[in-house]
């Protein structure tokens, strides 16, 4: 596994990424073998003998290549897809990739088509308003910060940059002198490890095999006095999804100290991108906790001795829906990167300030050229480089914008000080500034579907559901709001408190959202500083099977895994909030093994998911358990023919409003 997975945090498929026989491009492209799959899926591409057949490959191309960090490729395959009749998912991704390509007025328009064809201009207009916005910060004239590429870049993927002692950097780097002999066919490069960087005299050398391993190391940080190193390594054992862990290691004058998994790590989930504080008390990272506001959020915790404190997430004014990664504690400053706060194309470096009241100052876009349609992150300030006259700050980013190697590369940037425009001379006005305001928009909305009557179909997107009521309270005082056709309701926040919204509409089951302004400072300049939520209402089918995601069980075993309890946690969740409503929780096998210990196995796994719920708080006469077997296949197969995607698919754990 490589950068991209720091990168990412994705979960990873294990040893059969590196060592599994392949029979085609599609099977290297199932199993993340993408350098592999590119030119298999290119001879199979220019022999498919049908536009349906052709749209397929060129997606997966098109795939293959943003994974591999060449989304320029990736364009012209998925528009090739979309123009073989693949549909909306080519036309989407296109449209990203066209924005990532710093092709805004093209991106523009395919985002709008895009809402078009789905039926929702809503969906994508977050990313029309930010093309225009990125395509302004471009025609800058005098940027304050001017970046150049380092000459110890190389092909392969170079970045995460971090001080080190004498003056060196430490690198996260996949280039061909990593530890270990396998390469890894997701990129084709070798397995990801730290390099210890002179930038004087350009050497480069590994940081040694305490460290460094077969698997993937990086994203280090170090303490004021560089003896404790904190880094990230993802590994799992042969049979296990691999997961990326927060290592420590301390150095005690002669070697680092064999590498610790941190006490507070959940092994289920990704973690990575730490950075240390200066006084060494507080570590800042990265992690997909599903409790947290939405893909990966920042996280701190504080260091009490040998121990540590509980993990905190970061305020609302950090995190967001989307992903926010690599942070970097600056004094009083975070600098992070976020894929979802209005950007230029992929992530975009913004920066905050940790105000001595404990609120974290509104966000500020870097904008270009620290930021370009390419992912940029891993930003650093150098505190003991000699600055020229006209220079305030200097450091380091990486970004995988069009200009560099052709994949992550490590920046040097400098910030000047660019002088205001003249004010013209104007009479002046007594005028009373108005009062800065929190303002939450929220969005009540229904997922689209391209079959509106199979809730286990394809989602294309969201659109508003007007009618919908939200409940809510402002001082204590309850509050109804009726959304109207664009599904919105605006509310004004008070400081320092937490929101909760509930929101419904007959046909529909109800669901909530919280908000939460603690942590989040005022802003004086902005007249109103703007938050957004999102409520998505489910429509109620009476009697229809809906597949629940992610619920796996042990060969022969109906024990509830710690990876399926997030689900079960979500519908337990839902039902309390619908109290009116009764379930039929129900599993199913495949065909293999006899018809009545498929029969018996499936009643055991339903009757522990019912279980489960009742454990969360469920009353029992809500739930009904009921194994079917193999008795009611998904996909119709003859089973000793039944490709093992078929298979998958009949073993599943599904829930039905029966009541």
């Amino acid at each position: 596994m490589k950068k991209i997975l720091f990168f990412t945090l994705l979960l990873l498929i294990g040893a059969c990424t590196t060592t599994q026989k392949l029979r085609d491009g599609k099977m290297a492209y199932a199993v993340k073998q993408y350098n592999v799959a590119t030119g298999l899926l290119a001879k199979e591409f220019a022999k498919a003998k049908t536009r349906v057949e052709k749209g397929k490959i060129a997606f997966m191309i098109a795939d293959c290549y943003q994974e591999l960090n060449q989304s320029g490729k990736s364009i012209d395959w998925y528009q090739k897809a979309y123009d073989n009749q693949y549909g909306v998912d080519a036309l989407r991704e296109w449209a990203y990739a066209l924005k990532k390509a710093e092709r805004y007025d093209e991106a523009k328009e395919a985002f709008k088509n895009l809402g078009i064809e789905i039926g929702s201009p809503y969906e994508y207009k977050r990313e029309i308003a930010s093309c225009d916005l990125a395509a302004g910060w471009k025609k800058n004239k005098t940027p304050e910060y001017s970046v150049e590429s380092l000459p110890f870049n190389s092909k392969a993927a170079d970045y995460s940059p971090v001080f080190y002692k004498d003056n060196q950097l430490v690198i996260t780097s996949d280039r061909s002198t990593s530890t270990g002999e396998k390469i890894y066919n997701w990129t084709g490069n070798d397995f990801s490890d730290l390099y210890v960087v002179n930038p004087s005299t350009l050497e480069i050398k590994g940081f040694g095999p305490v460290i460094n391993t077969e698997d993937n190391e990086g994203t280090a940080t170090f303490t004021k006095d560089y003896n404790d190193m904190y880094f990230t390594r993802c590994y799992g054992g042969k049979k296990e999804d691999a997961f990326c862990k927060l290592m420590y290691s301390h150095y005690d004058g002669g070697a680092w100290s064999k590498p610790e998994k941190l006490p507070f790590i959940n092994d289920k989930l990704n973690y990575g991108h730490p950075s240390v504080s200066a006084d060494g008390r507080y570590l800042y990272y990265a992690c997909n906790d599903p409790e947290g506001w939405g893909g990966y959020d920042i996280y701190v915790v504080e260091r009490l001795g040998e121990a540590w404190s509980d993990p905190k997430i970061l305020s609302r004014a950090i995190n967001s829906i989307g992903n926010e990664k690599f942070p970097y504690i600056d004094q009083d400053t975070l600098y992070f990167s976020s894929d979802f706060h209005p950007g230029m194309g992929g992530l975009d470096i913004f920066r905050s300030v940790h105000l001595k009241n404990g609120d974290w100052s509104p966000i500020v876009n870097l904008k270009a050229p620290i930021n370009s349609g390419g992912d940029d992150f891993g930003f650093i300030v150098d505190r003991q480089a000699k600055l020229p006259k006209d220079v305030l700050k200097m450091g380091y980013i990486t970004s995988t914008r069009n200009d560099g190697q052709g994949n992550d590369d490590i920046y040097k940037f400098e910030q000047r000080y660019v002088p205001p425009p003249p004010v013209p001379v104007i009479p002046p006005k007594v005028t009373v500034k108005p009062k800065s305001k929190m303002i939450l928009e929220g969005y009540v909305l229904e997922k689209i579907f391209t079959d509106a009557t199979n809730p286990n179909s394809q989602v294309l997107g969201r659109k508003p559901l007007p009618g919908s009521k939200v409940d809510f309270k402002i001082l204590n005082k309850p509050q109804t709001i009726t959304v109207g056709e664009d599904g919105q309701f605006r509310v004004e926040l008070e400081e320092n408190t937490d929101y909760s919204f509930l929101a419904s509409k007959d046909g529909y089951l109800k669901n909530s959202a919280i908000f939460s302004t603690k942590g989040i400072a005022k802003d004086p300049n902005i007249a109103e500083q703007v938050f957004e939520i999102e409520v998505i209402l489910d429509k109620i089918y009476i009697g229809r099977e809906i597949r629940l995601e992610n619920i796996y069980y042990d060969l022969d075993k109906w024990d509830i895994r710690d990876d399926a309890k997030p689900t079960l946690d979500a519908l337990a969740k839902n039902l309390a909030l619908n109290p009116t409503i009764r379930i039929q929780l129900a599993s199913h096998t495949d065909c293999r093994a006899s018809n009545a210990y498929n029969q018996d196995l499936s009643q055991k796994r339903a009757q522990s998911a019912v279980e489960y719920l009742i454990s969360k708080g469920i009353d029992a006469s809500r739930l009904e358990a009921k194994g079917y077997g193999e008795t009611v296949p998904e996909v119709n197969c003859l089973c000793t023919r039944c490709t093992e995607v078929e298979h998958q698919a009949n073993r599943r754990t599904t829930f039905k409003i029966i009541e």
